[in-house]
């Protein structure tokens, strides 16, 4: 009875440290982080933008670990929805069906996983895409797979 008694505790000394944690790898639980709130980020909530030209879209992106990739993506607005985080709201236009919208969807890489990371992408609107209310939408990923998103109201004019 001893013996078994011996072979149980083993056993349940050997279960106990089989399974203990090592306390040196912490787990990222952090979201990075975009903002266009400093100079140079573009564009500011309810901006227009004239067909034709060129603008350099910009946003400055932070995480506590290491980026990884950043997205942009402009779409039309022409139905009114919104995204999760649109801080400010801007006068719409009527509802309106595409005909001819304007659509951007690029993926960037950043190389070597910095903490902080500015980009700036060249955008020319073209001359013959729908005027009307647009959303410009920056997404960035971390690392270790977390994501941001943020969606800013803008007008394509004239």
């Amino acid at each position: 009875m001893k013996r078994i008694l011996s072979i149980l505790g083993t056993l349940a000394l050997l279960a106990t440290t089989a399974c203990s944690s090592d306390d040196s790898t912490t787990i990222d639980e952090e979201k990075p982080t975009i903002s266009v709130n400093f100079t140079g980020g573009f564009p500011q909530a309810c901006e227009s933008l004239k067909r034709g030209e060129t603008y350099t879209f910009s946003a400055k992106v932070t995480d506590n670990d290491a980026l990884a990739a950043y997205s942009i993506n402009l779409h039309h607005n022409f139905d009114h929805h919104t995204h999760d985080d649109q801080g400010a709201t801007c006068d719409l236009s009527p509802i309106k069906s595409p005909v001819n919208p304007m659509l951007i969807v690029e993926n960037y890489t950043i190389e070597e996983g910095p903490k902080e990371h500015t980009f700036s992408i060249e955008v020319t609107i073209p001359e013959d895409i729908d005027v009307g209310d647009y959303h410009c939408g920056y997404s960035v990923t971390d690392q270790t797979g977390w994501q941001s998103r943020t969606s800013i109201d803008l007008k394509i004019i004239e």
